[in-house]
């Protein structure tokens, strides 16, 4: 806990958002929060005050986080009617946790820069389970000051927590890190779907790769959830599609090439053909079973 107990606003209080607006109230910050949907069960059980808007938080609170699935929610909850904008005042900070444009983040940053309030981007990756262990990665973009204001914060939340650069550049980090994901899911699915068509037990075939090169925390999590087909999200396959998106119009955008992402992005579009899109992201070997007409099961 910090020396001094600091008034915070959480707006997002999804699978995500809920366990890291606990963390800091266990913390014994005053906690302010708004969600569109119910607040959960965890959250109620803290002391935090549910406010009525977005304004609301921010006039409360001295820095307000966010936690929303995408780029229009980000604006919208910030600069739409009765938003965060219309309740800051100078010296506040706003500090967006979403994955979200990197682009749109640098407009953002400019906007309530303009209010006289720092704006950090600060996107994580580990989902539910990092989120409720407070174990998450989080990379953030932003001025160095305003990092340093809300490191202990993030201590709160995640363990490799690192200052990327400026506004957008954490971002533009989760996005890589994003490509990177998928791309490995699409690949242990692969040789589990493959490992399965021919044969072989993929409860061992996994078992074996832990031990070599080809070993990753993808292959052990959602390894075992192929395995197990327990594809409840953790991380959505709808929002890791909205990333991959994310991808490939920056790569447009740049002229740069992403051919494997863009596989990837194909591979969870027929997931979601097949009505997955809310299923975790692990689900995306169902794309590879449906055309290899093999499920991975020991």
């Amino acid at each position: 806990m910090t020396a001094q107990p600091l008034s915070l606003g959480f707006i997002g209080l999804g699978i995500m958002g809920a366990p890291m607006a606990v963390h800091l109230a266990n913390a014994g910050h005053r906690l302010f929060v708004h969600t569109r949907s119910a607040v959960r069960d965890e959250v109620a059980a803290t002391a935090a005050v549910v406010c009525a808007t977005a304004r609301e938080v921010a006039e409360r609170a001295d820095i307000v986080f966010l936690m929303l699935p995408d780029t229009p929610d980000v604006a919208q909850v910030l600069f739409g009617a009765a938003g965060v904008s219309e309740g800051l005042s100078s010296g506040k900070a706003v500090v967006d946790m979403s994955s979200i444009s990197p682009i749109e983040t640098k407009a953002f940053a400019a906007r309530i820069n303009g209010l006289g309030c720092d704006y950090l981007d600060a996107p994580v990756s580990g989902g539910e389970v990092g989120a409720k262990a407070a174990t998450l990665t989080i990379m953030v973009g932003g001025p160095a000051a305003g990092f340093e204001r809300v490191k202990p914060l993030f201590e709160l939340m995640g363990k490799n927590i690192t200052h990327v650069g400026a506004n957008g550049d954490g971002q533009t980090t989760k996005v890589a890190n994003q490509i990177i994901v998928a791309l490995t899911i699409a690949a242990v699915g692969e040789a589990l779907v493959f490992a399965s068509k021919a044969g072989a037990d993929p409860t061992k075939v996994r078992q074996a790769l832990m031990g070599g090169f080809a070993s990753s925390r993808i292959l052990e999590v959602h390894g075992e959830r192929m395995i197990k087909r327990t594809f409840n999200p953790g991380f959505r396959i709808r929002l890791h599609q909205k990333d991959l998106n994310l991808a490939l119009s920056g790569a447009r955008a740049m002229g740069v090439a992403l051919p494997q992402t863009a596989n990837a992005a194909q591979l969870m579009q027929v997931c979601a053909a097949h009505g997955l899109a809310d299923m975790d992201h692990s689900a995306l070997v169902r794309a590879l079973e449906i055309m290899a007409d093999c499920e991975v099961s020991a």
